[in-house]
């Protein structure tokens, strides 16, 4: 079997319906997971409890964009409805589609001259993310 290799070039994600991959230059889903340890008198046993998913998206500020932008979408979503998740579909060219809501953040503004306005999301997911892998 030849092995495959992604970039993140690769990688594209749907917020609410509207694909967002230009301005992005890194989106990561990822699960910390809660595992508790107990000692028996057989020895060590291990629990896995809950999971904690992170989607974190580094990208470049579109705030000129004007209606339609990344950056006014995600505050418009946090500022009017904080507790409702956004859909979001990260999806590799290899066709692995990774489904799941995410918890609107308020983006930050500005940066550091001469540099391009970056920021960095860390959304809380809301649903243990679905997988769908092709064929």
């Amino acid at each position: 079997m030849t092995t495959t290799i992604i970039t993140g070039r690769d990688i594209a994600f749907t917020i609410a319906t509207t694909q967002y991959s230009g301005q992005a230059t890194s989106a990561v889903l990822s699960n910390s997971p809660t595992i508790s340890t107990y000692q028996t008198l057989a020895g060590k046993a291990y629990k896995h409890i809950d999971d904690q998913w992170t989607f974190t998206v580094n990208l470049l500020s579109d705030w000129e964009a004007g209606t339609g932008g990344l950056c006014e979408a995600m505050w418009t979503a946090a500022n009017t409805a904080p507790n409702t998740a956004l859909a979001v579909s990260l999806t590799a060219t290899t066709g692995a589609v990774f489904a799941f809501t995410v918890f609107p953040v308020f983006p930050n503004a500005g940066g550091a001259a001469p540099d391009a306005q970056t920021d960095t999301w860390t959304m809380l997911v809301a649903t243990t993310p679905v997988a769908t892998f092709a064929p």
